[in-house]
């Protein structure tokens, strides 16, 4: 019996939802044994060894039934423990909820806020599951662009203003922004709250990137150095990067404390919480992986260093000045169609880079590497690149 060909409609905001750009490149590279992609957002040091064991002994115990909705407890004391540690800030145990990964934080932020008609205004260029998770809400993006005229990423907030209107539910910023690296000041992000206030909007801050920071600081200014506990913001923190634990799904959202319960729910309805043992890994991180995160930043100066010094006076390609993240996003000159040349760099050149044009519209001839690599595997992927170009 055949199937029925009589399916069902589902949403027509589905019907568009785009394959990312990144992907197509990245599996374009495993056709080519030799490729060397530089086209995801993680490191290639693997979790540390203090995290590894925490969670081999949190099963070894049992720990591998449901935990609350909102994290076990010992994880989101943990997690308070590291805002003061890190920020100097007191946040408040009622307002900090584990999530099963940055992602599903910014998932849950958007289902708190966003119905169909409504739009997000996004500080771009930006990661595109940001775009990708507002679209599946049946809401639109409304896009900001950075400005890297002066050889650094900088944000006009009067754009960001002119964007804004009453269907307008939440400004959303990464800082350190992905691709860019580009980091708010404490008295931008002041601005930025106070025109949300005025608005009537809220801010969406990510800020999983806020360890790898490059002028000696512990981390960048979070905005909840500056805000009130009763701002209209949410605040989005993963393990995947400071601690190299991209595939455990682990991170925290911090939130209004009125929200707390809401926020539980929809954390009980898109993951029923991360893994308990995971959590328990994510303790051990918190309280042990300082070692690991001087590691990583080393990692990544090493690799920012090899990537401008690749890039220095290259009469075709511009790269602004990377202040935090891993990333170097950087313009190609005559070219137009960023995913093209990304599609024939692999071919002709053995090399997978992300096309700028994934990281919101205006962005074509621009492209993103991850140098938190090897070094040596590094020097050979920017040797391809620039022979190539």
């Amino acid at each position: 019996m055949s199937a029925s060909q009589n399916v069902p409609p589902f949403r027509p905001a589905l019907a568009h939802m785009r394959t990312q750009e990144i992907v197509r490149i990245a599996r374009l590279c495993q056709e080519y044994p030799d490729a060397i992609s530089l086209c995801f957002g993680e490191s290639d040091l693997p979790t540390p060894s203090v995290v590894r064991e925490a969670a081999e002994l949190a099963m070894a115990q049992g720990k591998t039934t449901y935990a609350d909705r909102r994290g076990v407890a010992p994880l989101r004391q943990a997690i308070q423990d590291y805002h003061r540690r890190t920020h100097g800030i007191e946040v408040p145990l009622e307002r900090l909820s584990a999530t099963s990964s940055g992602m599903t934080s910014i998932m849950i932020s958007l289902q708190c806020l966003v119905e169909p008609g409504d739009n997000v205004v996004v500080v771009a260029p930006v990661w595109p599951n940001i775009v990708i998770a507002v679209e599946a809400m049946g809401a639109s993006v409304r896009f900001v662009r950075l400005d890297a005229d002066t050889g650094a990423w900088s944000l006009d907030l009067g754009r960001v203003e002119a964007a804004c209107d009453d269907r307008t539910r939440a400004i959303f910023v990464a800082s350190p922004g992905n691709p860019t690296g580009w980091t708010m000041t404490s008295r931008e992000q002041r601005e930025l709250l106070d025109l949300a206030r005025r608005l009537g909007t809220w801010v969406i801050a990510d800020e999983v990137y806020n360890r790898i920071v490059y002028d000696g600081s512990v981390a960048t200014p979070s905005f909840l150095e500056v805000a009130a506990e009763d701002d209209a913001l949410f605040v989005v923190q993963s393990f995947s990067k400071t601690w190299s634990m991209t595939g455990w799904r682990l991170g925290w959202l911090v939130h209004p404390a009125g929200l707390a319960h809401q926020v539980g729910n929809l954390s009980a309805i898109n993951s029923t919480g991360s893994a308990t043992f995971v959590q328990h890994a994510g303790v051990a991180a918190i309280h042990d992986g300082e070692p690991f995160v001087g590691e990583m930043l080393e990692r990544c100066s090493l690799g920012r260093r090899i990537v401008a010094d690749a890039f220095k006076g290259h009469e075709r390609i511009m790269a602004p000045e990377v202040p935090a993240s891993f990333y170097s996003f950087f313009r190609i000159a005559d070219v137009d169609d960023s995913l093209a040349f990304a599609e024939e760099l692999v071919d002709r050149a053995g090399v997978g880079i992300a096309p700028g044009s994934a990281f919101g519209p205006g962005f074509d001839g621009y492209f993103r590497i991850c140098f938190a690599q090897d070094p040596k595997r590094l020097e050979l992927a920017l040797d391809r690149l620039i022979s190539a170009v």
